[in-house]
């Protein structure tokens, strides 16, 4: 599938209200809220895990006619503490209290149901809070699927040496001598929780250059967009990415799947980059089959990062929700 018209985002705009919410645990998390205060709300979720911080979803949905939610997940973006600091305990930062915390934030913002947003990382949160709280979810669109299962974790990091054998090699060699022949995120996990900063800091960086060695043939998206992190965000970013990862998320194995007949009643429209090496077909293909109420819609020239092709499917697929 791909667009004949391209679709252009909206104006630039900035929220009317903002702040921190205290979700326990001496957490804060950011949140703001922008376009007409009275339209159809939205939760936007971002990926990651713990690539909070970006705002630019706002120009995806017509101000007009959304009430548009962004939140930061724990330890990344604005929220705080932030996970950079190695003194941050990350056993407070798991799937479960990022669910809790979603849930908070629609109480506190007053809304009654509202529509999920996001790619990525994105789609297996998602996923679980409208399992979850399905009287909570008016619709739900997904870009680049994932349900986080060890396969799924297991291919990115280590079956894509079939394809990407050289950077592999590289992303290999950066991992402790122990684990170099087993678990990779394991032993980077390992390496982010280090007392020495230059440990963390290079193993952040070794995993960037892998994350952008897999996006490097998306010339229509966003390639090089891992290594271009600041800093503390590249360090919370993998921090987060390998404490999430190598938990599979706390989530039983096929567990968002088998669990997808929770979401009947809930339409969705399902977006994926036929050319997205980092989350494969497959995984939205399955979720479609599982989820009557799915719609999946194959982007031909898009990878994980998307295309003006892909553009133009969220554009349209969100409009769906607006009324």
């Amino acid at each position: 599938m791909s667009g004949s018209v391209v679709r252009q985002p909206f104006p630039e705009i900035e929220p009317y209200a903002s702040g921190l919410l205290d979700v326990g645990d001496d957490n804060q998390i950011y949140w703001e809220t922008s376009g007409n205060p009275h339209g159809r709300p939205v939760l936007v979720v971002h990926g990651g895990p713990g690539g909070g911080g970006r705002r630019g979803a706002r120009k995806t949905f017509d101000p007009d006619l959304f009430r548009i939610v962004l939140f930061d997940q724990r330890g990344c973006g604005e929220s705080v503490p932030h996970a950079s600091d190695p003194e941050v305990d990350m056993a407070y930062n798991t799937t479960e209290h990022l669910l809790a915390d979603m849930e908070l934030l629609r109480e506190h913002l007053g809304i009654e149901r509202w529509v999920l947003y996001g790619g990525s990382w994105a789609c297996t949160l998602i996923l679980a809070y409208a399992q979850r709280h399905p009287d909570r979810v008016i619709g739900i669109v997904l870009v680049g699927v994932t349900m986080t299962r060890p396969r799924e974790i297991d291919w990115l990091y280590h079956g894509l040496r079939l394809l990407l054998p050289i950077e592999w090699d590289r992303f290999r060699s950066g991992a402790p001598a122990a684990y170099r022949d087993g678990n990779l995120v394991e032993g980077y996990r390992q390496l982010m929780e280090h007392p020495d900063p230059a440990v963390r800091e290079q193993a952040a960086q070794q995993w960037c250059v892998w994350e952008d060695a897999v996006i490097a043939h998306e010339t229509l998206g966003a390639p090089g967009q891992y290594s271009a992190k600041l800093d503390s965000a590249q360090l919370a970013f993998v921090r987060i990415c390998t404490h999430y990862f190598a938990h599979a998320a706390w989530l039983g194995d096929g567990q968002l799947l088998r669990d997808a007949h929770r979401l009947a009643g809930i339409p969705g429209v399902l977006i994926h980059g036929r050319l997205d090496l980092s989350a494969p077909l497959l995984t939205a293909w399955e979720l479609t089959q599982a989820w009557p109420e799915a719609e999946l819609r194959i982007i031909d020239d898009s990878g994980h990062t998307g295309s003006p092709a892909m553009a133009t499917s969220i554009y349209d697929a969100v409009a769906r929700f607006a009324n």
